[in-house]
């Protein structure tokens, strides 16, 4: 049918994510001048979306839990426009427990695992695709299917490159993927790359130079494999070449095993890599053991915490944890939760667990007495081990870390918490209490430090410093100098003294003179609180987020106030 038209799409979660799938089958097959590609996203109008695939004659979607709904609600649009148009459906959400999805009257085909040989196949022979391997076909009502376990030699991925056909201007401020290996070496059974325990590479020279041009245009670049660092030599040879090819805006993500990190990679991150420019994505889920094995999981946590209190302060670390693993009882997770958050990574995402289609805790549910939303993301409801107001209650958690610690508005505070109580049950309150009085989604800055100092107010008013933490993490959030709130600051005449003994540029920047009851300097870096009457000045300059310039004692500052001499302040 050489004047059919073919349409390779996806709907996206975030404008800024692009799909590196569809981009790659282009790539492969962009001699066929039928084919085209288009990305949209799940927050895009339907109307807008259908009129742009009822252009086409075959409409080509990748699938994936964030966007199956949004998908079958267009493919269901678009044969109710369009009859005769055929539906093709790949990736992760399709290609295992397929059986339901081709019951569909929507869809007419679907590729199952990787989609390189049989849609390439699929372009030769359409309509005689029945005997492609690995293709879904419905034809008649009668469903075909032909399973073959081969794999895509990736050495055909040479010379090409999937974001050549990108406008390289549209790249920069959006999050580039790249892939330089398939395949996971671990068998977590709630994880889909633990259904290809064979890692195989892309060719080197191939590697090096997609990652050059989205070095040259982009700004972050994540790599897709699921553990980057299996290969020692192979890791630290493109950490070598990033070093010597990279941008001073680049920064680059990769997901990490670091229990398995190698000496010599530390030493080479310590030594030669810059703060700022590496992002570790770590998945710890539970330090608890017999949770880990129940999932086919292999952990050492001493090991794991040891990387990242040695590497905190050259790689910003994201570190994940899911609720709801097998053996693991409330108590489990709250443990987990404490003993990860004591290590401050910068984020620490609290996931839940998903049933993902094809992976053996899905298939053994029943054994743990799982409920699970039959929808994606297919979340866990309940089970054996915990209840649906258990997991309700560490929903409300999640959303205060998210709020407070990953959005960074209440650091100084949380990490007092932290060290000296219970950051699980004190974020837990937080959690029920902002949801009481406020919305998790819809919110000002302003009713987030309110919320909190009045939580802190009802629930802890036996520990004062905590409330003066608070007002320390507001003033320190804002890059304008904010009203006033939870502090009154200092008098006109002791502001007028500190100026003047700074020397501070009134006509450039913007202060504030606020007094505490402890030591700031040393809570802000020891997250202790020291017996000790300040004055903290904060400077405000509108660009970034203001800087704590110095305290003094409150004493002194009442002394050259009593004995010296000062100038009115503006």
């Amino acid at each position: 049918m050489e004047n059919c038209k073919i349409l390779l799409t996806t709907l996206n979660a975030k404008y800024i994510h692009m799909n590196l799938a569809i981009r790659l089958l282009y790539e492969l097959n962009q001699k066929d001048e039928r084919l085209q590609w288009h990305e949209f996203t799940i927050k895009d109008d339907l109307q807008t979306m259908l009129t742009h695939c009822l252009a086409y004659d075959i409409v080509c979607f990748s699938c994936y839990i964030w966007n199956i709904n949004q998908t079958l609600a267009l493919t269901t649009a678009l044969k109710q426009h369009k009859p005769d148009i055929k539906i093709m459906l790949g990736g992760p959400e399709v290609s295992y427990d397929w059986q339901e999805v081709i019951q569909r009257p929507d869809i007419d085909f679907i590729i199952c695992g990787e989609g390189e040989i049989p849609f390439a196949s699929f372009l030769k022979f359409y309509p005689n695709v029945s005997a492609i391997p690995n293709l879904v076909s419905k034809i008649n009502d009668d469903v075909l299917y032909h399973q073959d376990a081969f794999n895509f030699d990736l050495t055909n991925y040479e010379g090409g490159n999937p974001y050549q056909h990108d406008d390289p201007d549209t790249l920069r401020n959006r999050v580039l993927y790249i892939e330089t290996s398939r395949g996971c070496p671990y068998k977590c059974e709630f994880c889909l790359a633990s259904l290809d325990n064979k890692v195989r590479y892309l060719p080197i020279n191939h590697i090096k130079s997609n990652l050059l041009y989205l070095m040259q245009h982009g700004r972050v670049i994540k790599f897709l494999d699921r553990t980057f660092n299996v290969k020692k030599d192979f890791t630290l040879e493109i950490f070598n070449f990033i070093l010597e090819h990279r941008r001073p805006e680049n920064i680059f993500q990769f997901e990490i095993t670091a229990d398995i990190l190698h000496p010599d990679i530390m030493s080479f991150i310590e030594e030669k890599i810059p703060p700022g420019i590496f992002r570790f994505e770590i998945g710890i889920q539970t330090v608890n053991q017999k949770a880990n094995l129940e999932v086919s999981r292999k952990q050492n946590f001493d090991k794991t915490k040891g990387v990242i209190l040695r590497l905190k302060d050259h790689v910003d670390m994201h570190l994940d944890l899911i609720v709801g693993l097998p053996l693991d009882y409330w108590q489990d997770i709250k443990y987990s939760f404490e003993e990860v958050f004591k290590l401050y990574p910068p984020e620490l995402q609290l996931g839940f667990l998903k049933f993902l289609k094809g992976t053996p805790v899905r298939e053994k549910y029943e054994q743990y007495g799982f409920e699970f939303d039959p929808i994606a993301p297919y979340q866990i409801i309940r089970s054996n081990y915990l209840s649906a107001e258990e997991l309700a209650d560490i929903v409300k958690l999640e959303h205060a870390l998210e709020i407070y610690w990953n959005k960074k508005r209440l650091i100084h505070t949380l990490m007092f918490v932290c060290h000296t109580g219970s950051i699980f049950d004190f974020l837990l309150g937080l959690g029920k209490y902002f949801g009481i009085k406020s919305n998790y989604i819809k919110h000002t800055l302003e009713e987030i430090y309110d919320v909190v100092y009045q939580f802190v107010s009802e629930y802890y008013a036996d520990q004062p410093v905590l409330s003066q933490l608070i007002a320390l993490d507001y003033f320190l959030q804002h890059k304008i100098r904010p009203k006033g709130k939870f502090i009154e600051e200092v008098s006109r005449a002791e502001r007028n003294t500190l100026v003047q003994q700074f020397k501070l540029p009134l006509n450039r920047y913007r202060y504030y003179f606020l007094p505490f009851d402890f030591d700031v300097e040393h809570a802000v870096h020891h997250q202790e609180i020291v017996p000790r009457k300040v004055v903290a000045i904060i400077e405000y300059y509108g660009i970034k987020k203001p800087r704590f310039i110095a305290q003094v004692d409150s004493l002194i500052v009442h002394k050259t106030l009593t004995h010296g001499k000062t100038q009115p302040i503006e």
